[in-house]
């Protein structure tokens, strides 16, 4: 059941794939962008990190932190180079989907065809022309999770939120900028 908006979000304290402890409660005071992505050789997410990850010092200095989940096992995700250079953002392995569901993330097997059928192979040469992984499904990950992105301002409340109804179906950068734009000059 998807998560309601303008209520606190379910907090965690996990390690992350780099060994770090990610405490939740820690990021009070900054805006946080928690994202939920598919597995680690999925073209879609990993252009969306791509393009998160290249804002990320911008939206760092702003004030927002940024958090990825991967349904991925830690072992698959750190056998990527590409996924070990997201470092500083913490990535953590959830290959149970214990805080997918927590955040009320929902499989569709429905969407996820839709998708590969009409974007699949434009998404991968996308992904293949950044260096990006791109490989099929191991280990237990799953082809119909579907991702989302959630804003929280800085008492981790959700304020905004996007369930994707696609695979390339995200926040629009500019809408999280401008999330974390805002209240940054009262300060």
């Amino acid at each position: 059941m998807k998560i309601e908006l303008n209520v606190a979000a379910p907090v965690f304290n996990l390690k992350d794939v780099f060994g770090r402890t990610i405490d939740l409660q820690s990021y009070k005071g900054r805006k946080v962008l928690i994202g939920f992505f598919r597995h680690a050789g999925c073209p879609f997410c990993n252009l969306r990190v791509h393009a998160l990850t290249k804002v990320h010092e911008e939206f760092k200095a702003k004030g927002l932190d940024m958090i990825f989940f991967f349904e991925s096992k830690e072992k698959v995700i750190l056998r990527s180079t590409f996924h070990q250079g997201v470092s500083p953002i913490p990535i953590i392995s959830d290959p149970e989907k214990r805080w997918y569901e927590a955040y009320g993330l929902e499989s569709s097997g429905y969407q996820s065809a839709v998708s590969h059928i009409t974007s699949f192979a434009q998404t991968a040469i996308k992904a293949k022309l950044k260096g990006l992984p791109l490989h099929l499904m191991a280990d237990g990950e799953s082809i119909s999770t579907m991702p989302a992105e959630f804003l929280l301002d800085e008492g981790l409340v959700i304020r905004k939120m996007h369930y994707s109804q696609r695979l390339n179906d995200r926040m629009l950068i500019e809408e999280i900028n401008a999330f974390a734009e805002v209240g940054k000059h009262a300060k």
